[in-house]
């Protein structure tokens, strides 16, 4: 089995699960989870990167937080 074969099929998976993966997404717990997990990344970058890109950090955290749960 090739790579092919694997991108194939997990495009499969994808295109036959897709009301439950998205039903999963915009739960509660996956909001939970992603605010968890974008506010520790967010928090990290800082500490490391120079103050100026703070408020770019902040506003790519809110991006990718619009993409996952519910609110």
């Amino acid at each position: 089995m090739g790579i092919e074969d694997l991108v194939n099929q997990g495009k499969d998976f994808l295109e036959q699960n897709k009301a439950k993966i998205d039903e999963v997404i915009k739960s509660d717990q996956a909001e939970d989870v992603s605010d968890n997990v974008l506010d520790a990344a967010a928090e990290f970058v800082k500490k490391v990167a120079p103050d100026s890109v703070d408020a770019h950090v902040d506003g790519v955290r809110d991006n990718i937080d619009k993409a996952v749960g519910n609110e």
